[in-house]
């Protein structure tokens, strides 16, 4: 598992004081960025290319400016073209579960624009990271 600090900006919440719905995808972005930056995939490997098929939050309890959460990724799932990043938010202190989600990850050619085989550099290394979904 990866874990990545998120502190709280006021600017991510919204007018009932809390955070945004919309902040959550991107602390799981966030998440996911350092994740591949840890395995060797940052934003200077060029020559693997990702899309985002399909994300989604659970949001389980309410999340304030200036909070500091902790965003665990994992890998769950491992497929022909694409995997599964499980995600689970907590507050830093407390332990609280603020939001679950998940994101689908499809390597993607955008010369064809079409999706292609997880190339095997890759997959070796998702596959030691893969951890069942229990986020």
């Amino acid at each position: 598992m990866h874990t990545v600090d998120i502190y709280v900006r006021y600017c991510e919440t919204d007018a009932g004081g809390h955070v945004s719905n919309t902040s959550y995808f991107l602390y799981f972005e966030e998440a996911r960025t350092k994740f591949f930056e840890t395995i060797g995939f940052g934003p200077d490997r060029r020559s693997i290319h990702f899309i985002v098929a399909q994300t989604e939050c659970d949001f389980r309890a309410q999340a304030y400016a200036a909070q500091i959460l902790t965003v665990t990724t994992k890998v769950s799932r491992i497929g022909t073209k694409s995997y599964t990043m499980a995600h689970e938010i907590t507050d830093t202190k407390t332990g609280e579960l603020i939001a679950n989600g998940s994101a689908v990850i499809v390597c993607y050619n955008f010369e064809t624009e079409q999706s292609e085989a997880i190339p095997e550099n890759l997959r070796a290394i998702l596959e030691e990271q893969l951890e069942p979904a229990e986020l």
